[in-house]
């Protein structure tokens, strides 16, 4: 049998991996990169979690009895690249076969392609055997049609593996319960204080910072809380099942400035390094629903799969359709660059000073914060898409580009043109008013909408946004309320608007 290295990247942390039952004369190899912690500007929680959750992948393979080459950041042996790396281990270990699972990033799709290319042994690629879906039938579902309706593709997926069903129709009669859950958190109501976990991350820090990786963020160093290995992956399960599934859908766009996690899971990171999979999570909320209906309804538990089955599985399939085009995309033509303040939080718009400052301190905002208030205010200000990108990619724990972009570019700046959301996700401040108490500390008025001084920006940006872009929007059947309202402003109120819209533009750092 042939000596095999097989590579395994820094989101493939899943043991369950049939590799594992089947690897007689093989030799495993990790590493931690320069390539890896520079390609954008990570939030430190984010280096420190990906390192620490590899470096305890690989004990548990040793533990295993597997062979395993691990390149520490500042190995004198490490190159700092994947290509140079790889090339010079199966040199010296005289390796006569290479395997590796596919990635899920493009980037490192086509640099192993390359690599594989160019080695004078034989290569092999490998699923990676996570996800449920695949880009092929994905493909085949949508054929000739112009459009990807994520619900056509969710309800396939609950055919395909049978959850929440009977037969081929689903199990209430009901497909998505989307409607029920947009609640917001009432006064004086307390959720669940979070599961977090307790690592030392302090030599792991100082490794970095001797190395000179650039990063953002704040983490504690004896006390990093996410999840580092899989039974840990799995207890954070079992706390959002047992205390916050039950109201998880009802509050799951609800916006805060006293708590960070409300009832959200927090088990992306887990989900998307693979020390957990998607359909054992599915099943897992699934069978509590079973087992006793009265802990979660179905509003709860159908809103929570559908993100993790319908929407997850969604993005990634785009990204595989539409890759490497899809990162160039910029429908709007925005140009703007992203304010000082995203990197800071030093800003007057509460909503806006809070999820940033949140995102610092945890490396986490959860999907409303991120697409209704970071994205929604880079969106209606112009950002260009490429400043969007690097910044949600950088800063939140869980994201990689597969996940990243087509929820950024996509759903969050509409720089797809409509590939993944219908219209624009732009709002006024009614929508932070409805959904959360911001408002209510902020400097800016959220009632004063036609232009004044101390208007909230959101209110003259919205429209700002429509007016500039309405030869592209317009006939979006979704949006023609807002063009109808807006027609029917006078000329004196909507220049008011466009004048005070302009000023906050010209001088978005202050804001």
């Amino acid at each position: 049998m042939k000596k095999t290295l097989r590579l395994i990247l820094g989101d493939q942390l899943n043991a369950q991996h049939s590799w594992y039952k089947n690897d007689e004369n093989c030799v495993y190899v990790m590493m931690e990169m320069r390539q890896e912690t520079d390609y954008v500007n990570h939030h430190i929680q984010k280096v420190l979690a990906f390192f620490l959750a590899m470096r305890n992948f690989s004990e548990e393979l040793r533990s295993r009895g597997k062979e395993v080459i691990y390149l520490n950041l500042d190995d004198k042996e490490n190159q700092q690249e994947l290509s140079a790396n790889l090339l010079s281990i199966i040199q010296k270990k005289n390796i006569e076969h290479f395997e590796y699972q596919s990635p899920d990033e493009f980037r490192l799709d086509q640099q192993l392609r390359k690599i594989c290319d160019d080695l004078s042994v034989t290569s092999q690629c490998y699923s990676s055997e996570h996800f449920a879906a695949d880009v092929e039938e994905f493909e085949a579902l949508f054929k000739g049609k112009k459009t990807y309706l994520m619900e056509t593709f969710y309800r396939h997926m609950r055919r395909k593996h049978e959850v929440l069903m009977v037969g081929d129709q689903p199990l209430t009669g009901q497909w998505n319960y989307d409607h029920d859950n947009r609640n917001k958190l009432p006064k004086n109501h307390r959720p669940p204080e979070p599961l977090t976990f307790t690592h030392d991350v302090s030599d792991l820090k100082k490794m970095i910072d001797e190395a000179g990786v650039e990063c953002i963020g704040k983490v504690n160093e004896t006390e990093l809380l996410w999840p580092q290995n899989r039974s840990e992956s799995l207890a954070l399960l079992d706390f959002f099942v047992d205390e916050c599934l039950p109201l998880f859908g009802k509050f799951q766009d609800s916006m805060t400035s006293e708590y960070w996690s409300i009832y959200h899971s927090r088990i992306s990171f887990s989900l998307n390094t693979k020390m957990i999979s998607p359909l054992e999570v599915i099943d897992k909320v699934e069978q509590r629903y079973y087992e006793d209906e009265e802990h979660a309804g179905i509003a709860q538990v159908e809103g929570f799969i559908r993100q993790i089955l319908g929407w997850r599985e969604y993005m990634r399939c785009i990204y595989w359709m539409k890759m490497p085009e899809y990162s160039e995309m910029n429908y709007l033509d925005h140009q703007r660059t992203l304010p000082e303040f995203f990197w800071t939080g030093n800003t007057k718009m509460k909503c806006v000073s809070h999820s940033v400052n949140q995102s610092l301190e945890f490396a986490y905002a959860h999907h409303i914060q991120r697409l209704m208030v970071t994205g929604n205010f880079a969106l209606l200000a112009g950002i260009h898409p490429d400043e969007v990108d690097q910044w949600y990619l950088g800063i939140y724990i869980d994201a990689i580009e597969w996940v990243e972009i087509t929820n950024t570019r996509g759903m969050s700046q509409f720089a797809d043109g409509g590939i993944v959301g219908t219209k624009p996700y732009v709002s006024s401040a009614n929508y932070f008013k409805k959904m959360g108490n911001y408002c209510s500390s902020c400097k800016y008025n959220p009632e004063l909408k036609a232009g004044e001084e101390g208007a909230c920006p959101f209110n003259v940006l919205y429209w700002h946004f429509y007016d500039r872009h309405e030869e592209k929007l317009k006939k979006n059947p979704r949006i023609g309320m807002a063009y109808r309202t807006w027609d029917k402003m006078s000329p004196e109120k909507k220049e008011n608007i466009l004048e005070r819209a302009e000023l906050y533009l010209n001088n978005i750092e202050t804001l």
